[in-house]
């Protein structure tokens, strides 16, 4: 919007099933999920724009630097209770999920859930900025944000010894990333077209880099 006056972009959230169906829908121009489509979502053109690590957050406090993916399915779950389970302090696990048709819901439950079910005795946020708030303030939390989110205020764990930073999703070390995608219904053009260019051009990859992410440009090898 500074460098094009004039235009306006109002960006509403919603999780990625909204973002998908108000693309199918015409409700907007640009639809954003955090999840690849399913099978009864094809026709709709996609715009792959970078990839994200889904990170396993703690509070600063707790002494748990690293878990396996099934003892991260097994908390939440509602399997494990307990942190002194996992090797921690003697303290209830409150466990944070995202809500259903959230897309990082989707991915951690693809990723690392695969057939186990979330418990329902989670706390359920709509938000990533609103499960990396309740884990900054509650010392026995556990919650999976995005981990271009991750700040001083939470502390990512290693998953299988890995721990979510660039290198390590550049590598293809860290298993646990998902795709950030931009939707349109027809063939962009017009002002939906120059957004998406910007968006994918490498000044824009930049940004998106120095927000933890990995831009699309870098792994079609354009860097």
């Amino acid at each position: 919007m500074m460098e094009n006056s004039g235009v306006k972009i109002n960006v509403q959230g919603g999780g990625s099933t909204a973002g998908i169906q108000a693309t199918f829908n015409h409700t907007c121009d640009i639809g954003t999920s955090s999840r690849h489509l399913k099978p009864s979502e094809d026709g709709l053109k996609v715009f792959l724009m970078a990839f994200d690590g889904i990170a396993i957050i703690v509070h600063p406090k707790n002494p748990i630097s690293s878990l396996t993916a099934s003892q991260i399915r097994d908390v939440f779950s509602g399997r494990i209770k307990n942190w002194n389970e996992l090797g921690g302090w003697n303290s209830k696990i409150i466990p944070v999920t995202r809500e259903e048709g959230s897309g990082t819901r989707g991915a951690f439950e693809e990723l690392i859930m695969g057939a186990t079910a979330i418990s329902d005795a989670c706390l359920v946020q709509d938000s990533n900025g609103a499960v990396r708030e309740i884990i900054a303030t509650t010392p026995q939390a556990i919650g999976y944000i995005s981990a271009g989110l991750v700040d001083s205020r939470v502390k990512a764990l290693a998953i299988d010894g890995v721990y979510p930073s660039y290198e390590n999703f550049f590598r293809g070390e860290y298993k646990f990333v998902r795709p950030f995608i931009l939707l349109t219904r027809d063939e962009p053009s017009g002002l939906v077209k120059k957004f998406i260019d910007y968006v994918l051009s490498k000044k824009t990859q930049e940004i998106l880099k120095k927000e933890g992410l990995i831009p699309i440009i870098e792994i079609k090898g354009e860097r």
